[in-house]
């Protein structure tokens, strides 16, 4: 890849700096759409020795991935995204992916990222469900380490239960459930 166009697709992943989701950081700042990614592929590589039959360089790279599309379309909380924001953002990161530079677009990085895209999709393959987990995991954290003034009334309920489905498969994360959980119901009895 020449160094301009490297530029040109790291100057478009950046807007995920800017991308605010509807977290808030315990500084008492939005949390961008790159803070999470970069946290999951962090918390997916901390887990190497607890999923060892799992290709967790594919589950690092669906980490980092995962929410590319909000580049074009923002951050929308999975509380309030429809089918019809999935599909535009969808539409959207496969235009910016048919983009890319040759080799990388057709050699590497479209099929590469449109193949984990499709796994990630199916939720099939256990580094799929290992990074939908993870996912919904990291943004119950990041609710729990942010201050209980800006979560919605919804957010009570949901901090309890959100992800406990996509954790069911593994001993290890319904445990690290339990622990987050502990977490939350700890945070909302002080109510900090």
């Amino acid at each position: 890849m020449k160094p301009e166009e490297l530029l040109s697709v790291l100057h478009t992943a950046n807007r995920l700096k800017d991308t605010t989701r509807h977290c808030w950081t315990p500084g008492n700042r939005h949390e961008s759409v790159a803070d999470h990614s970069w946290r999951l592929a962090l918390t997916a590589f901390f887990l190497r020795d607890e999923f060892p039959d799992t290709d967790m360089d594919k589950v690092i790279k669906m980490c980092l991935i995962h929410d590319l599309g909000e580049c074009f379309t923002g951050d929308i909380p999975s509380f309030l995204k429809t089918d019809a924001d999935t599909a535009k953002e969808d539409a959207l990161l496969i235009q910016w992916v048919e983009t890319l530079p040759q080799p990388y677009r057709t050699e590497m990085a479209a099929l590469e990222m449109e193949a984990l895209y499709r796994e990630m999709i199916a939720l099939e393959t256990p580094e799929a469900k290992l990074y939908k987990a993870l996912d919904k995991l990291e943004a119950v954290i990041a609710h729990n380490e942010s201050p209980i003034s800006s979560w919605l009334p919804r957010e009570y309920d949901l901090n309890l239960t959100y992800a406990d489905e996509n954790v069911a498969f593994s001993p290890y994360l319904t445990a690290l459930r339990a622990a987050i959980r502990r977490e939350t119901e700890a945070k909302i009895e002080k109510g900090e």
